[in-house]
């Protein structure tokens, strides 16, 4: 038996895995999600004035002393949430900033409120969601800082 015979079973193989594992499953997988859950499929995002503006999945970069701020610990630098007491501490620096009245600041945070159990666990907001609540409801105050 020549080498090549050997050979060419293999190689075979490794061409059916390749197109099937690599082309094939991921096209399928693809098509599933586009149909079951587009919005997911499609990076879950947020839009402001019908364009793209960021994630519900990933963390924006505020930085200006008008926004609520993402998590500045030594975690991912991706997680969209903090947690509530976080974001109550967050709640004078914003008040300074915009004269934003900070019992509204402190009910758009209740309104924002989640756990990480249904009803118990840790509770959190969403930095994104937050801030565009606050660029809806003031649009004279957040004018300069959108584009």
């Amino acid at each position: 038996m020549r080498a090549g015979a050997k050979i060419s079973p293999a190689i075979r193989m490794t061409l059916i895995s390749l197109v099937i594992c690599g082309l094939v499953f991921p096209i399928v997988m693809t098509g599933i999600g586009e149909v079951a859950m587009p919005w997911q499929a499609n990076g879950s995002q947020v839009y402001y004035d019908g364009r793209p503006i960021g994630s519900e999945l990933l963390t924006q970069d505020f930085s200006l002393p008008v926004f609520f701020h993402p998590r500045n610990d030594s975690a991912s630098g991706v997680d969209p949430d903090i947690t509530m007491s976080s974001a109550i501490s967050q709640v004078p620096r914003i008040h300074n900033a915009t004269g934003i009245p900070e019992s509204f600041l402190n009910e758009s945070l209740q309104k924002y409120r989640q756990y990480t159990l249904f009803f118990f666990g840790t509770e959190y907001v969403n930095v994104l969601e937050v801030n565009l609540y606050l660029v809806e409801t003031y649009p004279s105050i957040y004018a300069p800082y959108i584009q």
